[in-house]
């Protein structure tokens, strides 16, 4: 305060209390000279920000350029760092969090098939920040509910659903914890959803501020029965917008929920993000039908489709099409309700056939680094940029490594497998007990090394280098 007074002693239009204000600005000099980063920009937008103001704009450039004086003069700093400019590609970016990229992913989505956006919600920690950026938009047909519990919310979602919009609801693993019998009913009723969990550490009510990934199982086992949903994850902030679209893509492509396993440390953190031209984003086709077959005297609404084994999404209200839904087992094709053994068999295999085939759908699993060698590293969610630096710097010193970080979990790409057997070892690290690592060793048979880490903190790069390093000593 002292230093910031002394600074501005000579501008005298502004009161001592005004001119403290200026201290935020003192602070970011400090900044800028600690980051070396020039304050041209900054100074600019001051100019902008008070033109009606000079004195107040010529008291904040003040502070600033004397706190980065006082940086440069006192020393006091043990450690002075250089970040180099990100080598972008060439386009209008923007600042963007991994909760807003999924937030305005929804909506590009909901644009492009068409269809209103329902959002329903309860506020959790670390998801709210999804509902706090689609309450605004109304004008994009945009409609935000929020709940009394998170039961209600989920129920909303079904209905609206069930109404023919794009229905979504977003939470974290207790929220997903207390929707499982609705998300159940969700799958039971083959109806198209997107359900956003921004996992946070666990169990209970656990970290509610840290990250974690130990929501996995959760989504692909935790609801009674043989009751699967398609999952995806994205890698980063930007990334999260592209993985809204595509589980938009999967679950009106399925007639199905689908789940977004977004982190706590990917949903709060931020990174340029270019904003990509609405007419290069497909549009999302969506078929309702709109009477009956020709010749037919009844609708079957689990008629599936013989391609993508998706049942008609049906509108209520739409003449001929009338049909009960509910969560007793059905009979294929009829949808009657019915206790044959043979009915709720047929069913069962229906319902997991179509999330299977959904591998035909998404593309196949992309490698960083040799196509065979000694150690594959296999990572998701959040861990990406630790995951991926980690492993460049192993392979800077020599090491025959390779990284695959997965983004479509159910189903896993249709190459995984084959992509597994060309490496010697496989490292899994994940933000948990080793979830992933137990999913590959089941479902593929492979033995692989899990590297789980439970601080409620990310990866740092070190310890993924480390780790790569102790693997390949053995």
């Amino acid at each position: 305060t002292t230093l910031n007074r002394e600074a501005l002693k000579d501008i005298d239009t502004l009161s001592t209390k005004e001119k403290d204000r200026s201290q935020n600005f003192f602070a970011l000099g400090i900044a800028f000279w600690m980051f070396d980063r020039p304050m041209e920009t900054t100074i600019e937008w001051v100019n902008k920000k008070f033109a009606k103001k000079p004195d107040v704009a010529k008291a904040n450039i003040t502070a600033l350029q004397t706190g980065y004086n006082f940086g440069n003069t006192i020393r006091a700093f043990q450690n002075r760092y250089r970040i180099r400019p990100a080598v972008l590609e060439p386009g209008t970016y923007r600042k963007v969090t991994g909760n807003q990229a999924t937030a305005m992913g929804l909506v590009t989505a909901a644009q492009k098939m068409g269809k209103p956006l329902f959002y329903g919600t309860y506020p959790i920690t670390p998801a709210s920040d999804i509902l706090h950026a689609l309450a605004p938009l109304r004008h994009f047909d945009v409609r935000t509910f929020q709940a009394e519990d998170e039961i209600a919310a989920m129920g909303s979602v079904i209905g609206a659903a069930f109404g023919g919009a794009f229905a979504v609801t977003g939470t974290s693993g207790p929220g997903i914890a207390l929707k499982s019998e609705a998300i159940n009913l969700a799958v039971a009723l083959e109806l198209p959803m997107v359900i956003v969990n921004v996992q946070r550490g666990g169990p209970s009510t656990g970290l509610p501020t840290k990250t974690e990934q130990s929501d996995l199982l959760q989504a692909m086992f935790g609801r009674n029965g043989e009751s699967p949903v398609a999952i995806v994850a994205p890698r980063s902030p930007s990334d999260a917008f592209d993985m809204a679209i595509m589980a938009a893509r999967m679950a009106i492509r399925a007639t199905t929920p689908v789940m977004i396993l977004s982190d706590g440390f990917l949903g709060n953190s931020s990174e340029p993000w270019r904003i990509p031209n609405a007419d290069d984003i497909e549009p999302i086709e969506v078929k309702h039908p709109q009477g009956l077959k020709e010749g037919a005297d009844v609708f079957f609404p689990y008629e599936r489709d013989p391609e993508t084994m998706a049942r008609p999404w049906a509108i209520p209200g739409t003449p001929g099409l009338e049909h009960r839904i509910g969560g007793l087992a059905k009979a294929p094709i009829t949808g009657n309700v019915s206790y044959v053994p043979e009915h709720h068999e047929q069913m069962v295999w229906e319902r997991a056939e179509k999330i299977a085939r959904l591998a035909d759908f998404i593309p196949e699993q992309d490698v960083f680094g040799p196509a065979a060698g000694e150690l594959l590293v296999i990572s998701w969610g959040g861990t990406f940029g630790a995951v991926r630096t980690g492993v460049a710097r192993a392979q800077e010193k020599g090491y025959r490594v390779a990284h695959a970080h997965v983004r479509y979990i159910n189903p896993f790409p249709r190459n995984l497998e084959d992509l597994m057997q060309r490496y010697d070892r496989i490292l899994v690290p994940e933000l948990n007990g080793g979830q992933l690592a137990f999913l590959l060793r089941g479902k593929f048979g492979v033995d692989v090394v899990s590297y789980p880490k439970l601080h409620g903190r990310p990866f740092k790069i070190s310890e993924i280098a480390n780790k790569i390093e102790e693997v390949l000593s053995r």
